[in-house]
């Protein structure tokens, strides 16, 4: 089973031929439908989750049923950052697609490359909450409505029922509550969570809650602008990232023995077969889980990374982003495919095959029992963003996190964090307004 799409993303650089291969597959297929001739209106659909590749090929089946003069070629691509910036250079923005709401969706957005839905009546359905999320990573002139979610993850806790109850262990509502819940697993033989340390990507989840919701909301508009330093900045990692650092280094103390060399696949099957109480993975996820053990006991809960339960927040993403080229030529066809997306028996289709979170007002409410315990923080509007869906791409987050909880030494992560910060700075240029 691959790793979830948003961290493949950042962690897994595509080669130069692998590249040339993507390329090469998209202009053949560009190339391809211009030339069909069979008068039906060809829309380039640009599907960049490999995990839905046959939810998508259905949807696009019975869209096509139902509307016989649009022919929707679906573009199913491995590095769908590459792919994409490679074919915008070329001239050849897709006309519908599908992008992972993180930061390189809020750069093309920036640069104004799609084109602004909010007049579309299914942009006025859409939780107002998650809608903030995605804009919030930049759109067209600040002031455009350059993608509509159509799912979203989350990550919180995955816990499994039956140990809980087999210890008598609450649902932890407060920091002190999970830190406890961990000590009375582990005293009684059990792992309170399964680390899987193989793949540096995988302490993210934990760090994206913790500095989520400890560190300043603004933090990002003070260290991400033109000329910031560790010194001169109101914010910086050294200065406000000491009590997630902490926590993170607290939670992975817990790591079983040879954690070092467990990865993602190994965590999904243990935690699915019992062999702990705990994973600090996201819904993202379940679907893994099930596929190792379709009868897994799963659960989930927030990060409670204060003792206020008040405070207890959601961290969840714009999994899955619909978009429009702003160039198509096809305008009218293209609302109308998007239309169609964001209609409830697709939303619902969809979020039930994928175990995702249905960003609508009127979705149905989700049966599906792992995301139980955090549905209603969705519904409500509890939610924040990605924390690291505003780290630059060129900052090693992953390896970073990696290095911190396996060596425990804290102010170098910090330190560290700054420098690289500083360097992304020192090359940003602040636009002058006329």
């Amino acid at each position: 089973m691959r790793e979830p799409q948003r961290q493949r993303q950042r962690n897994r650089p595509l080669t130069a031929l692998a590249s040339a291969a993507v390329v090469l597959s998209l202009a053949l297929s560009l190339s391809g439908c211009i030339g069909a001739g069979d008068g039906r209106v060809k829309l380039d659909f640009f599907q960049y989750k490999p995990e839905a590749v046959g939810q998508f090929e259905k949807i696009v089946a019975d869209f096509e049923t139902a509307n016989p003069g649009i022919d929707i070629v679906i573009n199913n691509v491995p590095d769908p950052d590459t792919a994409i910036r490679t074919l915008l250079v070329k001239g050849k923005t897709p006309d519908v697609l599908t992008l992972n709401g993180n930061g390189n969706f809020g750069d093309l957005s920036k640069a104004c490359v799609f084109a602004d839905l909010s007049d579309l009546p299914s942009a006025s359905r859409v939780n107002s909450s998650v809608q903030g999320i995605l804009n919030g990573l930049g759109t067209c002139h600040d002031d455009e409505t350059n993608g509509l979610p159509f799912a979203n993850n989350a990550s919180g806790i995955l816990y499994n029922p039956e140990i809980f109850a087999k210890y008598g262990v609450s649902v932890p509502q407060t920091w002190d509550q999970l830190i406890t819940a961990a000590d009375t697993f582990k005293a009684n033989g059990v792992n309170p969570f399964f680390m899987t340390l193989k793949d540096a990507w995988t302490v993210q989840p934990s760090y994206v809650n913790l500095a989520g919701n400890l560190m300043p909301a603004t933090f990002f508009d003070d260290v991400r602008s033109a000329g910031w330093t560790p010194t001169t900045g109101k914010f910086s990692f050294e200065k406000n990232g000491t009590e997630a650092a902490t926590k993170l280094a607290k939670l992975f103390s817990y790591a079983q023995p040879g954690a070092e060399s467990a990865g993602y696949n190994d965590g999904n099957a243990a935690f699915g077969a019992g062999k702990s109480a705990m994973y600090l993975q996201g819904s993202f996820a379940i679907p893994a889980i099930r596929a190792a053990n379709p009868h897994a006991s799963i659960k989930s809960f927030p990060y409670p990374t204060t003792n206020d339960p008040a405070k207890n927040t959601l961290v969840s993403g714009v999994d899955v982003a619909l978009a429009i080229g702003k160039e198509t030529k096809h305008p009218a066809e293209a609302k109308k495919f998007v239309e169609y997306l964001m209609s409830p028996a697709v939303l619902n289709y969809y979020s039930a095959a994928q175990s995702s979170l249905t960003p609508v007002k009127d979705a149905a409410p989700s049966t599906d029992p792992a995301l139980a315990g955090i549905q209603g923080f969705f519904n409500e509007g509890r939610i924040i963003g990605y924390f690291d869906h505003h780290v630059p791409p060129s900052i090693p987050l992953g390896p970073l996190l990696q290095q911190f909880v396996l060596d425990g030494n804290e102010q170098a992560f910090l330190s560290r964090m700054d420098h690289e910060f500083e360097k992304v700075a020192a090359r940003t240029i602040t636009k002058k307004v006329d």
